[in-house]
């Protein structure tokens, strides 16, 4: 059971992020909410406040190590602990490698790899002070399958999976500390919104078409990982919709 304990959610303004403040809250957490559009937290923390839950909001950019840092020092501060961490936020700007769009590699590099560390690094000297804590990553269904415009994209995720099973066997059984991997297939989010490689029109336009996951979906499977019980640790989650077939 989560009821009472402390759940920091990057990446909070929309789509996994969003539902996952939203369905920890529901179960009885105490929802950290960080994110760069702050606008869309006061969505959030309205919305949470009317259903009777506790949510603290913050301003967070994942790729500065001192945004990372303040945040779960905020928290701390406010409720002394942190139980979870989702680290959600992530950028997707798929693009074929030579279009050479070397600014959105780095976007990417910078969020999806340096935010996920960045943010661990913030929480993991209090989770093992106190010999507890549970680590969620997100990851991707291309953090196991590659695909031509997804070369970069895909590293990343590759990365974040990778270090998670690191995380996991560094600190599981010596610290208590638990890691899921979550690995979505196509979302019905806006990460799409972020490919300008025209070559990929038609990518994007099949993904609509699909019948894609809900963020609900992804939300149910990470509020199954942590409130498993404390003698089991859900590894990894891969998810794709029925009618995705890589």
């Amino acid at each position: 059971m989560i009821k009472g304990k402390v759940a920091i959610i990057t990446g909070a303004s929309s789509g996994i992020g969003y539902a996952t403040a939203l369905s920890l809250s529901k179960a009885g957490a105490k929802i950290a909410a960080g994110a760069r559009r702050t606008d869309r937290l006061e969505s959030l923390q309205s919305e949470i406040a009317k259903s009777g839950g506790e949510i603290f909001c913050q301003k967070l950019d994942v790729t500065k190590k001192a945004d990372c840092d303040s945040f779960v020092d905020a928290v701390i501060k406010k409720w002394g602990t942190v139980d979870i961490l989702v680290n959600n936020a992530g950028l997707m700007p798929l693009s074929f490698f030579k279009s050479l769009k070397v600014d959105e590699w780095d976007q990417m590099i910078d969020v999806n790899i340096k935010g996920v560390l960045y943010c661990t690094a913030a929480v993991i000297t209090h989770m093992l002070n106190k010999k507890s804590g549970h680590i969620v990553n997100i990851s991707s269904v291309a953090g196991r399958t590659v695909f031509p415009a997804g070369s970069v994209y895909c590293a990343t995720k590759h990365a974040v999976a990778a270090f998670s099973e690191g995380l996991r066997q560094e600190f599981s059984q010596r610290a208590n500390i638990r890691v899921t991997c979550i690995e979505p297939g196509v979302v019905a989010t806006e990460l799409t919104n972020t490919i300008t490689d025209k070559a990929l029109e038609k990518y994007v336009e099949s993904t609509k078409e699909m019948q894609a996951l809900q963020a609900e979906d992804i939300a149910n499977a990470i509020l199954f990982a942590v409130e498993s019980p404390s003698h089991m640790n859900v590894n990894e989650i891969l998810i794709r919709p029925t009618t995705q077939e890589r």
